[in-house]
């Protein structure tokens, strides 16, 4: 099926809830790096998604609701976000497809309030969900 190409300054947009660690999302943004180019943007290839990072957004959880900070990343494609036919550079193009596998890197963890002192959370990661938003229009590949 035919879907839109992602290109260079798209976003990744990620949902709030990662397992039992709810985060204060901001949308990411997808660095695209194939030769091809749309309206003077860059084709995103397959690898690309790699660029996304957002670093800084806070999360907490109901076990641990002092609120620590991390990383969202992109950690998996879906199936239908790699063009099967179409390629840029030798390159699968990543399309806007379905949902990815979205990865939470705590960076300072939330914290426990006991009668002691503040407990970390022992996670250093979470796994979640996002999509990407295109600004593209005009080019579809599959």
């Amino acid at each position: 099926m035919m879907d839109f190409v992602l290109l260079d300054g798209d976003q990744a947009l990620f949902q709030p809830a990662f397992g039992a660690a709810v985060v204060v999302v901001r949308p990411g943004v997808l660095r695209g790096s194939g030769p091809a180019s749309v309206n003077g943007k860059a084709v995103a290839i397959d690898g690309d998604e790699s660029s996304v990072a957002v670093q800084g957004c806070l999360y907490q959880s109901a076990a641990y609701p002092i609120p620590g900070t991390g990383t969202l990343e992109v950690a998996a494609l879906a199936g239908d976000q790699r063009s099967q036919n179409s390629r840029s550079g030798g390159q699968p193009l990543l399309l806007v497809g379905g949902a990815f596998t979205a990865r939470f890197r705590v960076q300072a963890p939330a914290q426990q309030p006991t009668p002691s002192g503040p407990v970390p959370d022992p996670l250093t990661e979470y796994s979640g969900q996002g999509q990407f938003l295109s600004s593209n229009q005009i080019l579809r590949a599959s």
